[in-house]
């Protein structure tokens, strides 16, 4: 209560200055548009000579001027990429003059479409900013500067996106942790509709509805303060953006080598403004993707003759059939000359049809183990004492059918008085889900070959791909009737929903002291959000008369890296579950304990105030102020034990039978931050300036980990979730230089620093007890005692219009960041023992870089992006830690403007077919944890606009 009594005092402070200070003479207005006269005209820098006082053009091309001394002035309007425009203007003693520009690309260039149009918008805009951050835009029809958002972020200094079989998904700021961003559409922050993450995956909404992505690096005080990273901001289209009416329609087929399979794509994209005051705007785009993914997974690592191999090694074939839709519709209103009012829906849903074929070798009962340069021979020499000497071979399939869906809608505006009092508001409403009810997931045949006489060779020739041959007695290793049903385990429900509401108000008053500015800000926000998960897991022993076998569903290979058939066919175990469901018996003590230990429920309320003020003189803006963050949780999960017949019983007495206690947990959680900022902004000359930043920032838990779910077996291993976690707590400073050329182009640098406290890791403990609840082995997420960032960004682009033709349509543009983050965990289990790591999920080195072609009908890119190793998951000791290896990929894109309304285009993403690779580390040498192969997605298609 003390903190929001302060703030409140702060608010009524900034309206009783505000009050107290006379307004002066007159205002200046007007709109700066393309020569063409298509759109306005975003972040062009307008500037009184004489005052020098500068005001930036919004989305729709407006500025404005108040309180300007009556007088003739000298306007000077400037925009990266267009010859620079000047207009003398007289301001009356009373009341608005207005000053409208149009502006001209140099040598003849359109300042609002194709490569060199979405350039001028970014570096425009990045040079506008109050804070230390990069845009991706796209240009007047609609187009960004590739076919996918994710592979455009990738172009953004800093900024990489981590794949999910081979589609960019999550993104990446300065090589940290995804989960360190945050992510909003129209200023409402995204729920996650995975139930585990926060973090949301950039293949759901489409890019034929977004108008620009703006990545903040930095922080001021009216933004939530929940990132280290960065805050990635979407917007969609407004009809006020533009000056003509807007009907734009694509088609397109994807092809992906591998799946060998044609697929569609088609969009339509709309402006109009139905009157001055009245317009609408929105999208509705459809996407199918069919691919497959070459996979291949090794765990449990050991050595033998001083050749290193896996206990268990799995060859995975995914078929993949993907699915997007999203649609977005705006309403823009203008009330009188003060007020602008605008509702925006979002409505996006993503499904996936996932069939993964498996072959597993379980080598662990193996005792017959021989190791020869770099080969691995396994004999099956079993004779009867338990199960010593025995391999195993499971043959499965997995049948998922998985729905994503994100929606939101927003209500907004803004008020700006004459008096140079301005106020902002919203109110807003997120959900998103995953969802998926009758997947088999999976179902397992399996046959243990038990003195038959097979003979194994696993050859780690090459550590990535793991080849085997079979000798010896092997008839069955290919007969499909020797693989038996093991069980079927059926996903009857699995359901994360994720929703949050939301209403902000934010109001000031602009003053004029002199030539200088001073603009006093305070607001409040208020976030609630309530984030579920519901599972129910089934599963199933064949019960029925004789055996149900692999031949009973047998299909076809697809998997290309070695045979591993037989296989199931697609839809043939769906088929025989269903239809012989009531041979089929339920087994009840795995079902109910595996359908209790994920659910969980979580609330999370922040309510947030600021205070801020911007002090503009001259070449100086600076920006300041603190908010107060006020966070509760309440958590509820499950202690989920599981006891076999015979063991004794926490309350006394032994159990019976085997089976399930369920003991419902609560938990709350309450805290605050106090959060300064301070950002400033210097122009040492008009094209060259340099900022500042400081700023204290927080990233919560994932709520997944804060949920109290404790789940322990017959052999008191666990699992826990942590409700006791606390917040990630980051100070956090950036400098940065940035020179913008006469040209389309600019360079920067820029270095950065985060001290974090309490940053998050998952461990493995031995022999403790947690939250009361004594084991032997447990996987524990904790808080690190603190972590160090700091790196640096380089970056540079350029229009080389000025090179003789036909040279003169070339572009660059390249960057690299550097970034060191490093901290402790608890070594081999011991949480008194410490050891130093890079921070999950952080890339020490990152580089992107994209040569253009734009002259004529004709616009070419080829672009590249590599990004360093980096940390995945922590284990107990450093030698098994898993690591996800380098990645660098090139696409390329061309588009041909056939006629004013038709663009052909095509495009060719990861022509060198860049793999992924995860490993350990253990003896000294790398070892295969996951491969993955995708090959290359020829996309072809059409744009016409009307």
């Amino acid at each position: 209560m003390g903190s929001s009594r302060w703030l409140l005092g702060a608010a009524m402070g900034v309206i009783a200055l505000g009050q107290a200070m006379p307004a002066l003479a007159g205002e200046i207005e007007g709109t700066v548009i393309d020569e063409s006269g298509t759109a306005g005209l975003r972040a062009v820098q307008v500037r009184i000579v004489e005052l020098d006082r500068t005001a930036n053009t919004g989305s729709d091309g407006d500025y404005r001027f108040v309180d300007v001394p009556a007088g003739t002035y000298t306007l000077r309007a400037s925009y990266i990429g267009a010859a620079t425009r000047q207009a003398s203007v007289t301001v009356p003693a009373s009341g608005p003059v207005d000053a409208d520009f149009v502006l001209s690309g140099l040598n003849g260039d359109i300042l609002v479409l194709g490569q060199r149009a979405n350039l001028s918008s970014s570096l425009s805009r990045k040079r506008a900013s109050d804070t230390i951050s990069d845009v991706l835009s796209r240009d007047s029809i609609g187009q960004f500067p590739d076919q996918n958002v994710a592979e455009s972020l990738r172009r953004l200094p800093g900024i990489n996106v981590l794949n999910d079989q081979g589609e960019g998904r999550f993104v990446s700021v300065r090589g940290l942790d995804p989960e360190l961003n945050a992510t909003s559409l129209n200023g409402v922050r995204l729920p996650a509709p995975e139930s585990d993450v926060r973090s949301v995956a950039l293949d759901v909404i489409s890019s034929d509805i977004i108008e620009s992505i703006e990545v903040k690096k930095s922080l001021t005080p009216d933004m939530d303060a929940d990132t280290i990273g960065a805050s990635v901001e979407i917007e969609t289209t407004s009809a006020f953006d533009r000056k003509k009416d807007l009907l734009t329609a694509k088609i397109e087929g994807s092809y992906n080598k591998k799946a060998n399979e044609l697929t569609p794509k088609g969009s339509v994209d709309f402006a109009s403004r139905l009157s001055d005051n009245i317009g609408v705007s929105g999208g509705v785009s459809y996407y199918q993707r069919k691919f497959e993914t070459d996979n291949i997974e090794a765990d449990d690592w050991e050595d033998i003759d001083g050749v290193n191999y896996a206990e268990e090694l799995q060859y995975r074939d995914y078929d993949v059939e993907r699915e997007r839709i999203s649609a977005t519709l705006g309403l823009d209103l203008r009330v009188g000359d003060t007020t602008k009012l605008y509702v925006k829906g979002l409505w996006s849903q993503f499904d996936d049809q996932e069939y993964r074929r498996r072959t597993t070798f379980d080598f662990s009962d193996a005792v017959d183990i021989a190791g020869s340069g770099s080969t691995v021979t396994f004999a099956d020499t079993y004779d009867g004492d338990e199960d010593e000497g025995k391999l195993t071979v499971e043959r499965d399939i997995k049948d998922r059918f998985e729905r994503q869906r994100i929606r939101s809608v927003t209500f907004g505006g803004e008020t700006e008085l004459d008096s140079g009092f301005f106020a902002e508001y919203s109110a807003s409403y997120a959900k998103s889900t995953e969802k998926e009810n009758g997947s088999l997931d999976p179902t397992q045949f399996e046959h243990e070959f038990e003195g038959e006489g097979l003979i194994v060779d696993v050859d780690y020739a090459d550590p990535r791909v793991p080849l085997y041959a079979t000798s010896g007695n092997d008839f069955n290793f290919y007969e499909p009737s020797a693989y038996e049903l093991k069980d079927i385990e059926y996903v009857a429900l699995s359901d994360s929903q994720d929703e949050e509401w939301a209403a902000k108000l934010d109001f000031g008053k602009e003053m004029f002291l002199g030539n200088a500015s001073l603009t006093l800000q305070a607001g409040a926000k208020g976030r609630w959000r309530k984030k579920t998960y519901d599972k129910t897991v089934e599963f199933y022993e064949w019960d029925g008369d004789g055996d149900y076998t692999l031949d009973d569903v047998l299909g076809f290979q697809t998997y290309d890296i070695i045979r591993i058939s037989p296989v199931a066919d697609f839809n043939g175990s769906r088929l025989f579950f269903t239809e012989n469901f009531d041979s089929f018996e339920y087994q009840e003590i795995d079902s109910v304990f595996d359908s209790a230990i994920e659910d969980y429920r979580a609330d999370e309320d922040v309510m947030a105030g600021y205070v801020m003020a911007t002090w503009e003189s001259g070449p100086l803006r600076a920006i300041g102020g603190v908010r107060y963050e006020d966070t509760k949780t309440d958590l509820l999960g499950n202690q989920v034990n599981l006891f076999e017949e015979g063991q004794d019983l926490p309350g006394g007495g032994t159990a019976e039978d085997d089976m399930v206690v369920i003991a419902p947990v609560a938990y709350q959680k309450d805290y605050g931050h106090w959060l300064p900022s301070l950002n400033l902004r210097y122009e040492l000359q008009p094209d060259m300036l340099v900022r500042l930043a400081g700023y204290r920032s927080i990233v919560r838990p994932k709520l997944s980990k804060l949920a109290p779910r404790f789940e322990i077996d017959e052999d008191n291993e666990a699992v826990f979730g942590n409700p006791d976690l606390d917040p990630y707590e980051a100070w956090n400073l950036d400098a940065s230089f940035e020179y913008y050329m006469s040209r389309t182009g600019a360079i920067s640098a820029a270095v950065f620093y985060k001290d974090i406290k309490n940053y998050i890791v998952d461990t493995a403990v031995e022999d403790g007890s947690f939250l009361g609840v004594d084991f032997t082995e447990a996987e524990i997420p904790i808080n690190g005692p603190s972590a160090e960032i700091f790196g640096a960004e380089l970056s540079v682009s350029q229009s080389l219009s000025m090179l003789p033709a036909p040279l003169d349509g070339l572009l660059v543009q390249a960057n690299y960041t550097y970034t060191d983050a490093t901290g402790m965990v608890p070594n081999d289990g011991d949480i008194d023992d410490l050891r130093k790591i890079t921070l999950p999920s952080t890339s020490k080195h990152t580089l992107n870089a994209v040569l253009g072609y734009e002259k004529g009908p004709l616009s070419l890119r080829l672009s590249g992006t590599y990004r360093d190793k980096y940390l995945d998951e922590i284990s107990g000791e450093a030698e098994e830690d898993r690591y996800v290896d380098d990645h660098f990929q090139l696409d390329f894109s061309a588009k041909f403007q056939l006629t004013d309304m038709v663009q052909l285009y095509g495009e060719w993403v990861n022509i060198n077919n860049a793999k992924y690779f995860a490993y350990n580390n253990y003896n000294g040498q790398r070892n295969l944890l996951q491969y993955e192969e995708y090959d290359y997605t020829v996309k072809f298609g059409a744009r016409v606009v009307f």
